[in-house]
């Protein structure tokens, strides 16, 4: 039976990849664990293995733009003929393929002229649409004879171009959302219409903590921050509060005692959350140097599919503000946002004392966390983070 190969998901934002290389030829034979496609996304390179062994039948040509888990191929037994799209759509929920869900037909480019097909046209709208950047097969002509001219590739031009809402001024450029950017806009409204989303807000005292993480950088000469601190504490919490430690998935909750964490990391046209994993095993300053790789690779472009994926809780650190509400990376059902460390006045043992607060921001989604046990949470975050020895033992 044709097993489906499909463009895989390489990380949490990803909603399409490009098909960049065959590794194989149609109808070569393929063993399984071979290369086979090297597929591209906005961030990540990925080289895509067989699952088993067969005949390579190409769906898609080199190139071409598929959405994650869309089919792109098939393997197949020796002599077998590759499903037709009526079959292929019963076969996915029978077959045995690289995705669970079903697969749709693949996202094609739309067809275009053959290099031998003339658009009728006249020279000035040729001259136009290379100018403007259309593609002039696509315009309806009205000119004599059924040509294309010059009003045609304007009106066409025109008609794509997005316009500003009545009453609003003219925007000095327009920039379409498009690749790692979009992908993002599309997860987080997904996040956001797809759970319910509560945010909880607590202010910390990280004045022994600051101090006792300054004090084991300068001891070992590795870069100690904040964030490995704080996320030494979360993975301490979550062993006393596994409920945030879990994910979602069709109405059922699965609950883990291995605590992956993903780390935001900004880049110049986005996000990526790569994932340090088996972190409640971790010291602060294992934590610390596993979050400098991984950060470096993702602004480098070099993290692996393996490094994106498996989160089960997240940490995003926005340094510049007091206090966020931080939108979930599904499945996963909590993740801490934390804003700045700055001193202000707070009243300790009854006196007024110059002190190093920090707000964090907890959003959980309420059909797993109700507001206890994001309270429990915190609380156990704030004893770990305010009383840190046992942080850094």
């Amino acid at each position: 039976m044709a097993v489906q190969i499909v463009m895989p998901r390489l990380g949490d934002f990803m909603t399409e990849g490009i098909v960049a290389r065959w590794a194989k030829g149609q109808g070569d034979a393929v063993s399984q664990g071979e290369l086979i496609a090297e597929i591209e996304s906005e961030k990540l390179n990925y080289e895509l293995e067989a699952t088993s062994g067969g005949f390579l039948h190409q769906v898609v040509d080199e190139g071409t733009t598929v959405g994650v888990d869309d089919v792109i191929g098939y393997l197949l037994a020796e002599g077998e003929e590759p499903p037709q799209p009526q079959q292929a759509a019963t076969a996915a929920t029978t077959a045995p393929s690289q995705a669970a869900a079903p697969a749709p037909a693949p996202q094609r480019r739309a067809p275009r002229r053959g290099a031998g097909d003339v658009v009728p046209s006249t020279p000035g709208a040729r001259r136009l649409a290379a100018n403007l950047g259309v593609d002039i097969s696509q315009v309806t002509p009205t000119g004599p004879r059924g040509r294309v001219v010059d009003a045609d590739v304007r009106a066409y031009h025109e008609a794509q171009q997005p316009k500003a809402p009545p009453g609003m001024p003219e925007p000095s450029r327009i920039e379409p959302l498009s690749g790692m950017r979009r992908s993002i806009a599309q997860n987080m409204r997904n996040s956001l219409s797809g759970t319910a989303q509560l945010s909880y807000f607590l202010e910390v005292d990280v004045t022994e903590a600051q101090s006792m993480r300054r004090e084991a950088a300068r001891e070992s000469g590795a870069s100690v921050n904040m964030a490995s601190v704080l996320i030494k504490a979360c993975a301490e919490s979550l062993k006393r509060v596994p409920a945030l430690n879990s994910i979602l998935v069709d109405d059922n909750v699965m609950y883990f005692d291995e605590v992956n964490m993903g780390v935001a990391v900004a880049l110049e046209d986005g996000l990526i959350v790569p994932v340090l994993k088996g972190v409640q095993d971790m010291s602060v300053h294992e934590i610390a140097e596993g979050v400098q790789q991984l950060s470096e690779k993702a602004r480098t472009g070099q993290l692996s599919s393996s490094e994106i994926s498996g989160g089960t809780f997240t940490i995003s650190v926005l340094g510049v503000v007091d206090g966020f509400t931080p939108i979930l990376n599904p499945p996963q059902n909590a993740l801490l946002g934390v804003g700045r460390s700055v001193q202000k006045p707070v009243v300790r043992r009854g006196e007024i004392a110059i002190r190093e607060m920090m707000t964090l921001n907890l959003t959980g989604d309420h059909q797993v966390i109700d507001g206890a046990i994001a309270a429990s949470f915190f609380r156990r975050l704030q004893q770990l983070v305010e009383r840190p020895a046992a942080l850094f033992n």
